[in-house]
């Protein structure tokens, strides 16, 4: 049988997901508490909350940035679909007239 007793085997991470490069930022007092409550509220190390929070806005924006390619016709239709987009139906219309939960 064989043994493995590297740290980062014993905890399922692979070489690949080892941690070897530094992040360093400077803020301000108030945003260090800031940043410090909501990971303790998480149950987290602060640069673990950081590096998630980071990471996952990271991979928003890039994916808020996706190119997508369309013939001309195509790209004229979604021209005139984003400058007149349908008119919401009834019901639609009905759900965004109810209060939501939270309001009492």
């Amino acid at each position: 049988m064989h043994r493995t007793t590297s740290t980062a085997r014993r905890r399922g991470q692979s070489a690949a997901g080892r941690k070897d490069e530094t992040i360093q930022i400077r803020a301000s007092a108030d945003t260090k508490a800031i940043l410090n409550r909501a990971a303790a509220m998480r149950g987290q190390k602060l640069s673990e909350f950081m590096l998630e929070s980071a990471r996952r806005q990271a991979e928003e924006t890039i994916l808020d940035q996706r190119v997508f390619f369309l013939e001309p016709e195509a790209h004229e239709r979604f021209l005139a679909l984003l400058d007149a987009p349908p008119r919401p139906g009834k019901e639609a219309r009905a759900r965004l007239a109810r209060k939501a939960p939270w309001e009492g």
